[in-house]
């Protein structure tokens, strides 16, 4: 029996917040506690959950572990062939399939931020096992993940920086269940133990080449947005080298010789079945409202403005104070605005007065709006209209890769050289791991301790 299964069921107030179904708190215990045990006993509370429900999912992967590689081939090649009708379809003039206007991307972006800001935390948990060459692909694509220790190629750092572009990095109003993924993650890297063949099925089906990933990386580098996370997870998430292939290697390598072969494998296929819980990507691009998202903006807004404006300036007789008095006001003050010709739908918004008072550095109106939500207001008075040149596709470069240096006077960075100091590669190895957690390895000691424990690893070999 492993420390885990012997661990104590996590406190009646944990087990309240499994009742009451709130994702939030449980994701955020996972990733910013710094008690392992908590964790644990929370994660394995958590992943009981989450498998009773996925065990009334469709199974897709294949019983004949003789028939995955070709599973895998197909998957890959059946999204290549309509990655390509696709393309075909744009080629003879048809519109983007996911993304309606830029808002409606960043919408996307930041909804999708919880589970993207825990890439690979499935796998934490298998870094104990260094030693061990059946684990090597699967460690490898936890390294991978985390840039092998280079910022440039960290891919919580490339995620949190596109989110930090353009103004997405407040998740205070992401709903609930967009946070299942990502604890689902952070649950499976702090119990593999218990849950070992799950964590491989989950792997197996989250490493698989999905056709979302290459239309939206194709439109958000059409709308000016930098495609360059997902471009990463097309490349390496290949079935012919990549962290597919690793995956289905790791089935076969990890797969007892004498135990029940057969319970091992319905586990893996259950953990395979986690991926499809809560609201996949598809789901949540067709979610998209733009002047639903941009009531709910204006609302976050209005009781901060309510009281700021002068009374000089009316709208149908109404001060703008007092249209900002309830949040039922707000679709009248709208309509108000248009009336009044200081919103001009369906034309450039440079034509529009009220885009004038909040667009430009000598707007009076400058800062009040993040990024996200002026690109709100401005694709809702845009509408149908279109500028005569589209914007700039973004294609990153291969300097965007350049290894970066990791600054040396970080105090965290400091003191983690002076524990290491004088200790044997063993004991390095167990200070250097809880850096590669899923809230530590993209800060600069983390990936210091990346480069180290790859350095430490390699040594052994």
């Amino acid at each position: 029996m492993t420390a885990l299964t012997r661990l104590e069921s996590p406190p009646a107030h944990e087990r309240a917040i499994l009742t009451a179904g709130s994702i939030k708190p449980i994701y955020e215990q996972l990733l910013l506690s710094n008690d392992i045990e908590h964790q644990r006993a929370l994660g394995k509370t958590f992943l009981e959950a989450q498998l009773a429900h996925a065990k009334d999912l469709p199974e897709d992967m294949p019983h004949d572990l003789s028939a995955l590689p070709t599973f895998v081939e197909h998957h890959c090649a059946e999204v290549a062939r309509q990655y390509a009708d696709y393309l075909q379809q744009r080629k003879d003039g048809g519109p983007r399939q996911f993304f309606t206007n830029k808002a409606h991307a960043l919408f996307f972006l930041q909804a999708v931020a919880p589970t993207k800001l825990v890439d690979g935390a499935w796998l934490y948990g298998l870094l104990r096992h260094w030693h061990d060459p059946r684990f090597e692909g699967l460690i490898c694509t936890y390294l991978q993940e985390l840039g092998d220790g280079n910022p440039a190629q960290n891919h919580v750092v490339i995620y949190r920086k596109l989110l930090a572009e353009h103004g997405l990095l407040d998740n205070a109003f992401i709903p609930d269940q967009r946070y299942l993924q990502g604890a689902v993650q952070l649950a499976l890297g702090y119990c593999s133990d218990d849950f070992l063949p799950e964590v491989i099925g989950y792997n197996l089906g989250y490493e698989q080449l999905p056709l979302h990933l290459l239309i939206s990386a194709y439109e958000l580098s059409e709308l000016g947005i930098d495609p360059y996370y997902f471009t990463l997870h097309v490349t390496i998430d290949n079935a012919s080298t990549g962290h597919a292939q690793k995956a289905v290697q790791s089935v076969l390598q990890l797969l007892p010789v004498e135990a029940d072969r057969e319970d091992f494998l319905r586990r893996v296929a259950l953990g395979y079945r986690l991926n499809d819980l809560g609201q996949g990507s598809r789901a949540i691009i067709e979610s998209f409202d733009l002047y639903g998202e941009l009531l709910n903006m204006l609302e976050r807004k209005r009781p901060f403005g309510q009281h700021m404006h002068s009374d000089y300036c009316r709208f149908e007789g109404k001060t703008v104070n007092q249209w900002l008095s309830t949040p039922e006001q707000l679709p009248g003050f709208l309509i108000a605005m248009e009336n009044k010709g200081w919103i001009k739908r369906h034309q450039d918004p440079q034509a529009s007065r009220f885009w004038q008072l909040i667009d430009g550095d000598g707007a009076a109106m400058f800062g009040v709006f993040s990024p996200y939500e002026k690109q709100l207001l401005h694709d809702w008075i845009a509408g149908d209209w279109r500028p005569a040149r589209a914007p700039a596709a973004v294609r990153r470069g291969s300097s965007a890769a350049t290894e970066q240096p990791v600054p040396v006077n970080d105090p965290d960075v400091q003191s983690l050289h002076a524990t290491l100091k004088g200790l044997a590669a063993d004991e390095q190895m167990q200070v250097l791991i809880p850096w590669l957690s899923a809230h530590r390895h993209a800060h600069p000691a983390g990936l210091m301790a990346t480069r180290r424990f790859i350095e430490l690893k390699s040594g052994f070999r």
